[in-house]
């Protein structure tokens, strides 16, 4: 593993696939580096419009 490509504080732009709701595209932060599962390293971003936060896969993101 490389580690994580991203760092905390970071605005990174989430491209979500599969049954995620197209609303949920869109700039977040980067709120937290998370332990990499079988797919790759994780992070907890927040949505810099509402402030959701939620846990995404490093392939999700830009």
């Amino acid at each position: 593993m490389n580690g994580h490509k991203f760092k905390i504080g970071e605005t990174v732009e989430f491209h979500p696939g599969g049954s995620y709701l197209a609303k949920t595209r869109g700039q977040y932060e980067v709120v937290r580096l998370l332990p990499a599962e079988s797919d790759g390293p994780q992070y907890r971003v927040k949505n810099v419009t509402d402030g959701h936060e939620r846990i995404v896969r490093e392939g999700q993101i830009d």
